[in-house]
């Protein structure tokens, strides 16, 4: 049971008394975690960049060779890149220093380059031409994409106005919803309706009224 609602006669009090406890006491007991920690500073051990490994290197000779290394890669790469190339230099292009009287002249480079230039006008001719066949196709199928939802749409006005469409119009009043229910005009007198069915009411019934006029009036 529990006591939350019990008045408190004895309450805490502070002191050194009998049965009193000294509330501004430091408590005695202390976390582990909140013991001193790191004390000791860490240093590079050997092969970690100590200052014994650092000592004897010569930083500047180091990066001059990197940076030569790459500048070799990068020559390479463009000498390669170059060398692919099946074309030839041409003689004007070479130095003075270049040219051996030995070496045999090209004379068809020019002519080489001249169909490569009229390869490159053809090229852009026949891309031209299936550029404009591509608009010309996806107009006219713009055109007749048109012409069908302007067709559609005429149809359904026409076929949408009864009036306009009197083929398979039907001008007949449809019969209303609570035509049939059963407490509708109820303090009207007989239904005059030929067609009298069956109505869910025993003081309505056909029944009922000719049992009432045989046996009763």
């Amino acid at each position: 049971m529990t006591t939350a609602a019990r008045p408190t006669y004895d309450p805490a009090r502070g002191g050194t008394g009998r049965s009193e406890s000294d509330l501004g006491a430091l408590s005695k007991q202390y976390s582990s975690r909140d013991l001193p920690g790191h004390t000791k500073l860490k240093y590079r051990q050997d092969g970690q960049n100590s200052v014994n490994d650092v000592k004897n290197r010569d930083f500047r000779r180091e990066l001059e060779e990197k940076e030569r290394l790459n500048q070799e890669k990068k020559d390479r790469s463009r000498g390669s890149g170059s060398g692919s190339s099946t074309k030839r230099p041409r003689i004007e292009q070479l130095p003075a220093s270049n040219i051996d009287a030995d070496d045999p002249v090209d004379e068809d480079e020019d002519d080489e380059d001249d169909s490569d230039e009229d390869d490159t006008a053809a090229l852009q001719a026949e891309l031209e031409k299936i550029k404009r066949e591509r608009a010309t196709e996806a107009a006219r199928k713009e055109a007749e994409r048109k012409v069908m939802e302007e067709k559609i749409r005429m149809e359904n006005i026409l076929k949408g106005n009864p009036l306009l469409n009197q083929e398979n119009s039907n001008f007949k009043v449809k019969r209303r919803w609570d035509d049939d229910v059963v407490f509708k005009n109820c303090a009207s007198g007989e239904d005059k309706r030929k067609d009298k069915g069956f109505i869910n009411d025993s003081l309505r019934s056909e029944f009922h009224k000719k049992f009432m006029e045989k046996y009763i009036n």
